[in-house]
């Protein structure tokens, strides 16, 4: 079972549609899968726990992976080029990936997330390339624009290959900071990803619409004859292949 989503639009279950339109007279359970949309997102009205990871789809040639039923995923429809096996088996373990609790855009990027519950295969080794956008936006910005704008980025990137997870958050209600990010097959990917034009779009409507903006770059490491992953800091020169 896959579930397949323009990114980052749902197509409902009938399930999720009956628990839209009868929300207004019972209060929304803050773990249940929210609304992807510009103004949903942007101005929530009630409390969001819980995002599933933006899961690049992949190539045709490959099959589609079980999607777990506690905390779904979203697969986007753009798909990638293409993938290198070890980056295969990040995607799959990825299906699990969640920030640990409510105060991610806090914490330190290793401790914000569940890497140490994600496993790989014991005999591969790789390294992938993360980039982390902590922001805090303007009051009285546009977000609709800008979530618009990002939206046409992500597809670009699948489309030009490498990225194989996005995942951004609800700004935290006391700080309004957030935390997005990227995971990438490689630092190249990433780099030429910043050359394209709707991410050129994407980074001038960010400049206008945050009033805190800086990027985190980490390593993701896995170690042959271990099944889990480490972050380590980004110090320079080239990650991944």
């Amino acid at each position: 079972m896959t579930l397949t989503f323009a990114h980052p639009e749902l197509e409902h279950t009938a399930e999720l549609r009956r628990r839209e339109r009868i929300s207004s007279t019972v209060e929304r359970n803050p773990h249940d899968l929210p609304t992807f949309d510009s103004g949903y997102l942007t101005h929530p009205q009630v409390s969001v726990l819980y995002l599933p990871p933006l899961l690049s789809s992949l190539p045709e040639q490959y099959p589609s992976e079980p999607i777990p039923t506690d905390h779904p995923p979203v697969v986007t429809a753009t798909r990638l080029p293409n993938i290198d096996p070890a980056s295969l088996s990040l995607h799959k373990a990825l299906h699990h990936f969640k920030p640990v609790d409510a105060d991610y855009a806090g914490k330190h990027y290793g401790e914000a997330f569940n890497w140490s519950q994600l496993v790989l295969p014991e005999d591969e080794e790789r390294e992938w390339y993360c980039v982390i956008f902590r922001s805090k936006r303007k009051s009285g910005s546009d977000g609709g624009a800008l979530y618009d704008a990002d939206k046409v980025a992500h597809e670009e990137a699948i489309r030009n290959g490498g990225l194989i997870l996005y995942w951004y958050g609800i700004p935290d209600p006391i700080t309004g900071m957030n935390l997005a990010t990227c995971i990438w097959q490689s630092r190249r990917h990433a780099v030429a990803a910043t050359s394209r034009p709707h991410h050129i779009k994407a980074m001038k409507l960010a400049v206008q619409s945050y009033e805190v903006h800086f990027l985190e770059r980490h390593i993701l490491r896995k170690v042959k004859g271990s099944t889990g992953l480490k972050i380590e800091p980004f110090v320079g020169g080239e990650v991944g292949w």
